[in-house]
């Protein structure tokens, strides 16, 4: 994986809009109002809270260099519950009573799938800062003139599992020899394409995959599913989890399962999961965007300690993402001088914008993933943390690496590696 690093201004230069921005104001930012830009989230779950913490932060921090063209940003939030119906009927009311420019919606794929056909009844530029499911930008590609107004501000499933088969080559196999693993997936949108991906890409990057297996959400009791697990004597255990992050990683301690866990665990990726789980996370592997203590780009440290120190926690996955997001919405607006939501959407597929995570740009019209976040070096890509000490440690891409990786003493790493 190639250098991340982004060299540039400092972050108050980076963040959004210059300070100079209002200085010679167009004529349409004489109107007084706000440009309100409604956010819905799982104000309830971790994930989903940051979405709606981040986008405030980043509007703030606008707001204090002037807004756009003069007017101010103004977030307006909504709790989805994580119910596809009630985020509908914010969206519904988001769009038509309080008159929002664009909306940031969930990190749930079920509910992005349900809020996209009404983003083209309606006419009005939607953009997930969390879901992962790729028949998000498949719909926009599929019927481009109804689904234009959706947009996939986080990186598609597939992608995710590339990632973590990246990481599994350079460090698993590469690195502890490791040539076996099961996946263990939830039975969600979004794991579909992740595992359709993970099953072709894991033994390309040298791991046997020695069982599937997908659960419930609503599972409660992991021991059955460790037990069958462990019967597979796997080197690895490659998880897609996001929903019920805390329940198996608590038993895969009590029960000290002797097989690493590595992959895809959302809610492992805010520092509340190290309470949460009262340290059973100890040297679990997760694949995310960002860190709190990587510089990405010159943006990462100094939002992520903004974050903190506002919110008590680092921002998660979703939170990077959506504060990049209100940022991109921001930018389209000064550029097309309108709200109008086509203009928006011309607009919005030309962001070039260096976040706190990468650099955000959308595939194209015509590409197979459209109106998704491009992937790969110069653009978004990931890295892989391991919890020790309470800590978010990063051990990949190497290059970023700032420390080593450790694990409790009940996992059992392949010979000659075991003390490593």
């Amino acid at each position: 994986m190639s250098q991340r690093f982004l060299a540039g201004a400092p972050f108050a230069a980076l963040l959004g809009l210059a300070a100079g921005t209002a200085l010679v104001a167009p004529a349409w930012a004489a109107d007084p109002e706000p440009i309100r830009i409604g956010v819905i989230a799982e104000n309830q779950a971790i994930g989903g809270v940051a979405i709606t913490n981040a986008a405030h932060l980043a509007a703030d921090e606008l707001n204090a260099k002037g807004g756009v063209g003069g007017r101010k940003i103004e977030i307006i939030e909504y709790d989805d519950h994580s119910s596809s119906a009630d985020a509908v009927r914010a969206f519904q009311r988001a769009v038509n009573q309080d008159h929002v420019a664009a909306v940031i919606a969930s990190y749930i794929s079920e509910v992005v799938l349900a809020l996209e056909p009404w983003a083209a009844r309606l006419k009005t530029p939607l953009i997930t800062p969390g879901a992962a499911s790729n028949e998000i930008s498949r719909a926009v590609h599929d019927d481009y003139a109804r689904n234009k107004y959706t947009f996939h501000g986080y990186l598609t499933s597939s992608f995710l599992a590339q990632a973590v088969c990246d990481f599994s080559h350079d460090i698993l196999v590469g690195k502890l020899h490791m040539t076996s693993t099961v996946v263990m997936s939830e039975d969600a949108a979004w794991t579909t394409p992740l595992d359709d991906t993970s099953l072709q890409c894991l033994p390309e990057a040298g791991l046997k995959v020695l069982d599937h297996i997908r659960f419930s959400p609503d599972t409660t009791d992991f021991t059955p599913l460790f037990n069958q697990i462990e019967a597979k004597h796997p080197d690895v255990i490659t998880t897609g989890i996001s929903h019920v992050g805390v329940q198996p990683t608590v038993q895969w301690a009590s029960q000290q399962v002797p097989i690493p866990m590595a992959g895809i665990s959302s809610q492992a990726t805010t520092t509340s999961f190290w309470r949460d789980t009262n340290g059973a996370a100890q040297g679990v592997l997760v694949d995310e965007n960002a860190a709190p203590d990587v510089a990405v780009t010159p943006k990462t440290i100094p939002f992520a300690t903004a974050y903190a120190k506002r919110f008590g926690i680092t921002p998660g996955y979703a939170g990077y993402s959506a504060a990049d997001d209100v940022n991109i919405i921001a930018e389209a607006v000064q550029r097309a001088g309108s709200t109008d939501a086509d203009k928006l959407v011309e607009e919005l597929e030309k962001t070039d914008y260096v976040g706190t995570y990468g650099k955000v740009a959308f595939y194209g019209r015509n590409d197979q993933y459209t109106h998704a976040l491009k992937y790969g070096p110069g653009y978004i890509t990931t890295l892989v943390v391991q919890w020790q000490d309470g800590k978010q440690v990063t051990l990949w891409p190497e290059n970023i690496a700032n420390g080593k990786l450790t694990f409790p003493s009940f996992i059992k790493l392949p010979q000659p590696h075991a003390a490593q």
